[in-house]
Parts: C-alpha cells; structure tokens; sequence
C-alpha cells in the first residue's frame, strides 16, 4: 500500500516521514491512513513497543500512538519506520488537546492508557492524564461497544483511574483476564509493562466497555 501524506501535519523530520505527525488540527483517519480500516489509539506511546506489536498482530487495524516528548515519538517513528508497518502512525502532541479537540466523535475502536506518569508529588498530580475528561472524551470519541483499555504499576493511581470510568454511565467493566506469560523480552504489553513485571511488581489492568 502506498503511504499517503496525511492532511495537517508537518513531516519535515527526514527518515521517518509520513510514520511521524505534528498535527496542526483534526486528524482525519482515512486521509492519514489511505483505508477505512477500525482506528485504534495509544495514549503516551513513549518508545513504540504496544503499537509494534499490536499493528503486527493485527494488520487490519489502523494504531495511532499520541507522545508529547518528541524524541520518544520519534524514537517510537523510526522503530515502526524500520519495520514497514504501514498501519501505524505516532504523532507528537499533548493528548488532552487531541482527545478534546482533534477526534471526530464516534471515530475510534480502542482507546489504549497504560503507565501513565502518576505525578507522585501532591502538588504534581493535577498533571495526570487520566482524568475525568479524558474519560468523558473516551465516551464521546468511542464507536459503541468501543474499549477502554488501561494499566499501571501504581496501585493508587490505578484505583484513581478505575473509579473515574466505574463511574460513569456510559461505561461497563469486562471480565479481567489474566495475562499470559511474555515469551520473549519484546513480548510485552509496553516497556513499563516488561520493567515492572521483570521487578516483581504487580501490574493492575481493566478494559472498559462502551454500552
């Protein structure tokens, strides 16, 4: 398939065009992509590893990872770049903007939030991601029967994160699964994922329905 620039970004940074995006507005997800297939979006990709493995288990789907620091998103670029996943794209942006502004309602199949910073210090924790407007934006840009996948090593920011969609009306908690064990160092769900789980800490996990 032939890889098309999408509209609204700029793809200046050479060897990695058009995997990394700057969006400058909406995200339009068959000009991005050239093909209709379902969207799926990664909040805080950081180096790559989930849209890596995920775009190559599933080819039919298109994966969109959302990093603020550049160099992790372009980190992230190069390693889909390398691989010639033609369904992947990372964009570098704040995703408060993009989920708010920037996500057509009723456009995405998945939203994916795992380890997000959980901002230790008490003054700090007003910069999580994982709030309740990110939960309303999962509501409104999710199809229906759309998931809410998310994860983290920190136990009080996972019940943070857990009460926030248990909350709301629009959300139902699937029945956890118990993930299976990695067989090899790229098999995890993220890099935090495989840190963590390598140190013996437990790794809370829930996927969340949309009704």
């Amino acid at each position: 398939m032939r890889l098309r620039n999408p509209a609204n970004v700029d793809l200046s940074s050479a060897g990695v065009s058009p995997w990394f995006l700057e969006p400058k507005g909406p995200l339009n997800w068959a000009e991005m992509f050239d093909n209709a297939d379902p969207v799926e979006v990664e909040i805080g990709c950081g180096k790559g590893l989930f849209l890596i493995n995920a775009a190559t288990q599933q080819p039919l789907r298109n994966y969109c990872g959302i990093e603020i620091a550049r160099k992790y998103a372009l980190f992230a670029a190069s390693r889909v770049a390398r691989r010639g996943l033609t369904n992947v794209r990372v964009a570098r942006a704040d995703a408060q903007q993009v989920l708010r502004e920037w996500i057509a309602d009723r456009s995405v199949a998945t939203l994916h939030v795992y380890f997000p910073d959980p901002w230790w210090k008490r003054r700090h924790k007003k910069r999580r991601v994982f709030t309740e407007s990110l939960v309303a934006d999962a509501a409104r840009i999710l199809i229906d029967g759309g998931e809410l996948r998310f994860a983290s090593d920190v136990e009080e920011y996972y019940k943070v994160m857990h009460g926030l969609v248990r909350r709301h009306p629009q959300f139902a908690e699937r029945e956890p699964t118990t993930p299976r064990e990695p067989e090899h160092d790229m098999d995890y769900l993220t890099n935090f994922d495989r840190k963590s789980r390598q140190a013996g800490r437990v790794v809370y996990r829930a996927t969340f329905v949309l009704r």
